[in-house]
């Protein structure tokens, strides 16, 4: 299977509002997402968790270059965890309760990749 959304870092400890990992990932369109977990409360007893599919706003990324862009120009040199930073700007694309683990929610980002760049997919 051929990688098309490109991990470009994932953070253990992060500025988004989850104490859970975020994994941040270059797409074909240009685009940087985000995918997370958080908790959320389904009912008075019960603590679920839920998947969020994210786009960052304040990066883009060179797919065929494989290199983070910051939309603000910099002087300094650009590394890929300069994505997790403080106060980040993010649009949020999908929240999910259905998926119960990052590969389902991975699985989900590389599918919208490979309708990106429309590739069929293989089974």
């Amino acid at each position: 299977m051929n990688v098309i959304a490109k991990l470009i870092h994932q953070s253990l400890m992060t500025y988004i509002p989850t104490r859970l990992p975020v994994r941040f990932y270059g797409m074909p369109d240009g685009k940087v997402y985000m995918v997370y977990a958080r908790f959320c409360k389904q009912a008075s007893d019960k603590t679920d968790i839920e998947f969020v599919l994210a786009e960052h706003q304040e990066f883009s990324y060179d797919y065929p270059n494989g290199k983070l862009i910051p939309k603000n120009t910099t002087r300094y040199p650009v590394y890929c965890e300069m994505v997790d930073k403080p106060n980040p700007v993010f649009n949020i694309l999908q929240i999910s309760r259905g998926i119960k683990s990052y590969d389902d929610a991975v699985d989900r980002l590389f599918g919208e990749a490979r309708e990106m760049i429309q590739e069929p997919a293989v089974c």
